[in-house]
C-alpha cells in the first residue's frame, strides 16, 4: 500500500444511518433516477437543468471541451443574470413575494424587501453605476457589510455586465488593494461601516487606504459609493467618494437589462491568504448560474411557494455568492439576511432569527456548530425551531459529532442533514447527499451529484479501492466550473490541471477517502496530511476523535517537526462549558481517547486545552498559525482573522502544555 493509500487507513467507522423522511422522499425535488439519466447523457442532463432559467437567446451547442481545460458552456447562449434573479420573478406576478427578511445586529433593525422592490433597488443601481462611467466589462469592487445594498450592488454590476469581485469585509486595507490592482476595479462599492458584536466597525477607512495604495502600483479608482449604514465619521473626497442616498436613490427605476453571452465574465472572487499574488478565480455567467440555481433546488428539496431559506455566510466568501445571491434568487425563494454575530447580543440570536422567520432550510458551517455545542443544548432548546426541514453544512468536513448534535439538538431528530464539498473554483455543490434519496451517513459527503462525476485516485491517478484513501478528482467538465485564474492562464492549468495532465482530471487539493461501501469522506486539505514516523495521518481524522469525547467541543490540530518522528501530532483543544477545566488528568485523558480510537500512531505530542482558535471571519481555522506556536516560531501574519488577540492567548496556553 502506496504512502497515499495508508491516508487515514484507520478511519473511524461509522455504523449510523439516517434515512429520509419518508414524506420528504415521496415528494422530493431530485430523485434517484436523476443519478441514472446524468450518467446516460451529461450534456443533455445539464441542458434540462439551464432550462430552468430565462434565456433571451438558445445556446447553440452545451459544451465546448475543445482546448481542455477551457470549457465554454452553452455556447451561443444569451441571458442576464439579474434578470434571473428579479425581473422574471416579477413578471410572472410574485412581485409581492419577501425576497429578503433583512435582520441588523442592532435590536429591532429590521426590514423586508420584496421581489418587486428589490428589481426597483437593482434597476436605480445600475443606472447611478452607469451615471458613474461603469460600463460593459468594467470591474467594481464591493467591500460591505451584510446589508441589502450589498446583494443590490452584486446584481446592478451583473445588470450591467460589469464583473465584480466582492471582497470580504474583515480583510484589511492591503488585502483589499491587492485584489482592486490585480483586477483593474475602475469603481470600490462601499458602507461608513457595519455592526459586529455591538460596535460600529468602519470600512471607508480601509477603502480610502487601499485606494492609495492602488495609486502606489498605477492604479486609480476612479469612483467611491459609499452606504451610510453606520453613521461614523468618515473621510470624504470630494471629487473620488458619492453618497449611495444622494445618487442610487434619486436615479430611475426603470432599467432594462442587456443579455450577455452565457461565457460573459460575472464575477471574479479572490481565494483567501496574505502572501503572495493573489488568486482571483473567474467565474461566467451561463454554466455559473445553471450549477447554482439548480443545485440549490436540489440539495435543499427547495419549496420556493413555502419554504423560507437561511445561508449564514458572508457574501464575501463564494458560499454568499452561489447561496444567498445567485442560486437562491434565481430560484425565487424567500430568505434571511442578517449582518451580525451569532451570538449577540445574546448566545441564541441565530435560534431566535430561526424562530421568527420560520425558517425551514439552513446552511452552516461546521465551526458555527461546535461553537454552539461549547454553550450546549440549552440556549438553542429556548427556542421553537420546528420549522426546520433540512439542515445544511458547508466550508470544512463535518466531525460525525457535530453532526449528530446538529441533527438531534437543532434538527430535532427528523431533518436530513446535507454535508456539502465544494470550492470557490468549483462554484457549486459538487458532492452531498440528496435529502430525499440518501441515507445520511455522519461525516460523510456520500457521493458526487448528478452530473457531477468525482472520484478519489492515487498518486497515478488511478481510481483506488473501497476502503483506501487518496486524491480527490473531478473527472468531468461541469458547468459552474472555474474558467482560469484572472489574467493568468498558465497558473490556472498549473494549480488545477498538472498533477493528473495525462487523464485531464481536475485536483481539488484535498485528500478523501472511500469507506466500505464507496461513499466518500473528504479529509481537508492535502497539505493538512501529517507524515508521522512514515504513516500519513490526517488532521480531520484526529480533531473527528478528539471531538468524539465527551468534554470536547472544538479541536485543531497540526504536525510539528520532530526529530524522532519526522512530524508530531499537535493537539489544540477546546472544552465544553459544563466540563470547566477538565480537570488535573484531561490531557492524559484526551491522549488515551485519541490512542483508543485511531491507534498509538495518532497519539498527540502535545495538547493544548485553549480558549478559542484562531478562525477568519468566514470560520476557517487558520492551522498556519498554529504551527508556528507547535514549532516555537514568532506567530506570522494575522490580517484575516476575526480576532488577532487569539494568538496571545493560545501562545500564553502553553504553559499548561503537557508532554506525552
Amino acid at each position: 500500500m502506496s504512502d497515499t493509500e495508508q491516508t487515514l487507513a484507520n478511519l473511524l467507522k461509522e455504523d449510523r444511518r439516517f434515512e429520509p423522511p419518508a414524506e420528504l422522499a415521496a415528494n422530493a425535488n431530485v430523485t434517484a433516477e436523476a443519478y441514472d439519466a446524468a450518467a446516460a447523457d451529461p450534456e443533455a442532463f445539464w441542458a434540462a437543468q439551464a432550462e430552468r432559467l430565462s434565456w433571451s437567446q438558445p445556446w447553440e451547442q452545451v459544451l465546448d471541451w475543445s482546448e481542455p481545460p477551457f470549457a465554454k458552456w452553452f455556447v451561443g447562449g444569451k441571458l442576464n443574470a439579474a434578470y434571473n434573479c428579479v425581473d422574471r420573478h416579477v413578471e410572472a406576478g410574485r412581485g409581492d413575494k419577501v425576497a429578503l427578511h433583512w435582520v441588523g445586529e442592532p435590536e429591532g433593525d429590521a426590514r423586508d424587501l420584496t421581489y418587486a422592490e428589490l428589481q426597483a433597488e437593482v434597476a436605480k443601481a445600475a443606472n447611478a453605476l452607469i451615471d458613474l462611467g461603469v460600463r460593459t466589462g468594467d470591474r467594481v469592487a464591493i467591500y460591505m457589510p451584510m446589508i441589502p445594498e450589498a446583494i443590490v450592488a452584486m446584481l446592478a454590476c451583473a445588470r450591467l455586465g460589469a464583473p465584480h469581485t466582492v471582497v470580504f469585509g474583515g480583510f484589511s486595507a492591503d488585502a483589499l488593494a491587492s485584489r482592486i490592482v490585480d483586477c483593474g476595479a475602475k469603481v470600490v462599492i462601499t458602507a461608513d461601516g457595519g455592526y459586529r458584536r455591538g460596535a460600529a466597525s468602519a470600512l471607508k477607512p480601509a477603502v480610502d487606504d487601499a485606494r492609495g495604495k492602488a495609486a502606489e502600483h498605477g492604479h486609480t479608482v476612479d469612483k467611491v459609493l459609499v452606504v451610510r449604514r453606520t453613521g461614523q465619521e468618515v473621510a470624504f473626497d470630494e471629487g473620488t467618494d458619492v453618497w449611495w442616498h444622494d445618487v442610487v436613490d434619486g436615479a430611475s427605476s426603470e432599467h432594462t437589462p442587456e443579455a450577455f453571452d452565457a461565457e460573459h465574465p460575472l464575477y471574479v472572487m479572490y481565494t483567501s491568504g496574505t502572501t503572495g499574488k493573489p488568486k482571483g478565480i473567474l467565474h461566467t455567467t451561463g454554466g455559473y448560474l445553471t450549477g447554482a440555481a439548480y443545485t440549490h433546488h436540489a440539495v435543499f428539496d427547495l419549496k420556493p411557494e413555502t419554504d423560507v431559506y437561511w445561508c449564514t455566510a458572508d457574501i464575501g466568501w463564494v458560499t454568499g455568492h452561489s447561496y444567498i445571491v445567485y442560486g437562491p434568487l434565481a430560484n425565487g425563494v424567500t430568505q434571511v439576511l442578517y449582518e451580525g454575530t451569532p451570538d449577540h447580543p445574546e448566545p441564541g440570536r441565530w435560534w431566535k432569527i430561526i424562530s421568527d422567520y420560520k425558517v425551514s432550510l439552513f446552511y452552516t458551517a461546521p465551526t458555527a456548530i461546535r461553537s454552539f455545542m461549547k454553550q450546549g443544548r440549552e440556549v438553542p432548546d429556548r427556542h421553537d425551531l420546528s420549522s426546520l426541514r433540512i439542515l445544511g453544512s458547508v466550508g470544512e468536513p463535518i466531525n460525525p459529532e457535530a453532526y449528530v448534535w446538529y441533527r438531534h439538538v437543532i434538527g430535532g431528530d427528523r431533518t436530513p442533514v446535507v454535508d456539502t464539498w465544494w470550492q470557490t473554483e468549483t462554484g457549486a455543490m459538487m458532492i452531498s447527499p440528496l435529502p430525499g434519496v440518501t441515507a445520511g451517513k455522519p461525516g460523510s459527503a456520500m457521493t458526487p451529484l448528478p452530473g457531477i462525476t468525482a472520484e478519489v485516485v492515487d498518486e497515478d491517478g488511478n481510481p483506488v479501492p473501497n476502503g483506501s484513501g487518496g486524491y480527490l478528482v473531478v473527472t468531468e467538465p461541469w458547468p459552474s466550473m472555474l474558467r482560469t485564474i484572472y489574467g493568468d492562464d498558465k497558473r490556472f492549468v498549473d494549480t488545477y490541471w498538472s498533477r493528473f495532465r495525462k487523464q485531464g482530471y481536475y485536483f481539488a487539493g484535498d485528500g478523501a477517502k472511500k469507506d466500505d461501501e464507496g461513499h466518500i469522506w473528504v479529509l481537508g486539505r492535502v497539505d493538512d496530511v501529517m507524515n508521522v514516523s512514515g504513516h500519513r495521518l490526517s488532521t480531520t481524522e484526529i480533531e473527528s476523535a478528539l471531538i468524539s469525547h465527551p468534554k470536547v467541543a472544538e479541536s485543531a490540530v497540526v504536525g510539528a517537526t520532530d526529530p524522532d518522528t519526522g512530524q508530531a501530532v499537535v493537539a489544540y483543544v477546546i472544552l465544553r462549558d459544563e466540563a470547566g477545566d477538565g480537570g488535573p488528568d484531561i490531557i492524559k485523558e484526551l491522549s488515551d481517547h485519541v490512542r483508543t480510537q485511531i491507534g498509538p500512531i495518532a497519539k498527540p505530542r502535545q495538547i493544548m486545552i485553549v480558549p478559542e482558535l484562531p478562525k477568519t471571519r468566514s470560520g476557517k481555522i487558520m492551522r498556519r498559525l498554529l504551527r508556528d506556536v507547535a514549532e516555537g516560531r514568532d506567530v506570522g501574519d494575522t490580517q484575516t482573522l476575526a480576532d488577532a488577540s487569539i494568538m496571545e492567548l493560545i501562545s500564553a496556553s502553553k504553559a499548561t502544555t503537557t508532554e506525552e
